[in-house]
């Protein structure tokens, strides 16, 4: 059974099981470059909310070869949201306040409810966006649906630094199985086409 907190902004109701800290370990296994990448990995994700209608989240990793110290990897960090057109009861873009903020389109709006949100289910699932910034200066914008306790994304752009290697693509499913946070990363890297590169079993703590 999942505890999920009350008070939670209507927009992140669809997502709001995955609301808290997971850690566990996974298995890394990918060919590219004449090299096979295999082996497992230590994994802590966290999904937090300040009151915004997103999800704040972070995850770091670290690989654990045999007879030897953990070898920390990539650390992410960025937001989750329902994907809905900004209105004027938005901030943004930028630091811009929302238009009520400054006296130019009447009172402030009520808040959102889980009417409007509903409003915005498809037969899919609910259509999400996802930006993460990767600690090797990749980025990411991940398109997809969450439906109930699953959620399936793909990216729309990844921008590298010039100096990054080859990153082209990738997808991510997570679900809730058992009480656990299921989680497959598929990517395209290093010249190989897109493919299974990580999955992980992550308990909340």
């Amino acid at each position: 059974m999942l505890d999920l907190p009350t008070g939670l902004p209507a927009d992140i109701g669809p997502l709001s099981w995955l609301l808290g800290v997971w850690e566990g370990t996974g298995v890394i296994d990918y060919d590219a470059a004449g090299v096979r990448y295999t082996g497992e990995f230590r994994h802590r994700v966290s999904f937090s909310h300040d009151g915004g209608p997103f999800l704040n989240y972070a995850a770091t990793a670290a690989f654990l070869p045999e007879d030897a110290a953990p070898v920390p990897l990539v650390a992410e960090t960025g937001f989750w949201r329902l994907s809905r057109p900004d209105d004027e009861a938005d901030a943004g873009p930028g630091l811009l306040p929302p238009a009520w903020a400054v006296g130019t389109s009447g009172p402030a709006p009520a808040p959102r409810t889980a009417e409007d949100v509903e409003a915005l289910r498809t037969p899919a699932g609910f259509a999400i966006e996802v930006s993460l910034a990767h600690s090797d200066g990749t980025m990411e914008l991940y398109l997809g649906t969450a439906n109930g306790p699953r959620i399936d994304i793909a990216t729309d752009a990844v921008v590298r630094p010039a100096g990054a290697r080859a990153y082209t693509a990738a997808s991510r499913m997570y679900g809730l199985v058992d009480g656990h946070l299921l989680w497959a990363w598929d990517v395209a890297a290093l010249g190989s086409e897109l493919r299974s590169h990580a999955s992980a079993r992550l308990a909340k703590v």
